[in-house]
């Protein structure tokens, strides 16, 4: 279980700082004692549902940057705060505001709740002022109120609007829920804990526990068999994981993992969630940045 504060917001950039100054580190550095694959993870990427469940064949881009509006920096003008719109305020590049992004899509309710994206670098000042006095996001306008924190969030937006359920259909399958978001905490940490150096094992066992969790219910490839809160709290952080243990240290984290990688597998043939990805290549740029400059003394 998750100890101390629970953290379900973004007020910055996350924080995954790497032992040293050099990011292109070998992979000797970190091995988990499992044979390196090649991962399948790009070719993921190219499957996709249809509205009615079947896959087709189509390319699915991490990012449709064509669809994207233009975060909101301080040079931008406030929206028309509590008129009795139902607004998401977001930034696209944080992990906690995926959740309610994902959750919000795959509930479809792109027509109900309008997606404001905020710049975290230059956010605007009428932003804490006028919507959040937290300054964080993911934040939910909705009926003349605010309501933040991530975890709390996709559970609000999965009780409140019309669409697909995200909750467990059972007291078992509840019971787990309730472990699994509780453990989300310690979980990014524990992989933290590794990619800074302070523990080489950490995330080992913290992927470990998620190969475990995957196979409980043995009817569908999701944590509760059928897509859920669960994997709606956890996506957002195992796919920077993945992409930054495959390129930076050179390690497959699906590798003697079948159920994490038929996990990600069908992750990513959620329209839903492939809409609210990251561009692979930006990520991890912008982790091996952020890596560098909390290098230096």
């Amino acid at each position: 279980m998750s100890a101390g504060v629970r953290v379900s917001v973004c007020s910055s950039y996350p924080s995954l700082a790497l032992p040293s100054k050099d990011v292109s580190l070998p992979s000797s550095s970190l091995y988990f004692g499992r044979k390196i694959h090649r991962s399948s993870f790009d070719t993921d990427l190219k499957l996709r549902c249809n509205s009615n469940g079947t896959r087709r064949t189509k390319p699915v881009l991490a990012v449709v940057s064509s669809s994207r509006v233009p975060e909101l920096d301080s040079s931008s003008e406030p929206p028309q705060v509590f008129d009795g719109s139902t607004r998401l305020y977001i930034s696209y590049s944080c992990p906690f505001a995926q959740r309610a992004w994902l959750a919000r899509n795959y509930k479809n309710l792109q027509d109900k709740i309008e997606l404001v994206p905020i710049d975290l670098k230059n956010r605007p000042a009428w932003y804490k002022e006028k919507v959040y006095p937290a300054n964080k996001v993911p934040a939910l306008e909705h009926n003349n109120r605010v309501i933040g924190e991530s975890l709390d969030l996709i559970k609000y937006i999965d009780t409140n609007f019309e669409g697909p359920s995200l909750a467990p259909n059972s007291v078992e399958k509840e019971a787990f829920t309730d472990e699994l978001i509780s453990y989300t905490d310690s979980f990014s940490k524990a992989v933290r804990a590794t990619l800074s150096g302070e523990d080489s094992d950490a995330a080992d066992g913290a992927f470990d526990y998620i190969e475990k969790a995957l196979s409980k219910f043995k009817e569908g490839p999701f944590f509760l068999d059928l897509f859920s809160l669960v994997d709606v709290a956890y996506v957002p952080f195992i796919e920077r994981f993945h992409l930054i243990f495959k390129d930076v240290m050179n390690v497959d984290i699906t590798a003697g993992r079948p159920n994490l990688a038929l996990w990600i597998e069908e992750m990513n043939r959620i329209e839903a969630y492939t809409e609210t990805r990251q561009d692979p290549q930006e990520l991890v740029e912008r982790y091996k940045k952020r890596a560098q400059a909390e290098a230096r003394p």
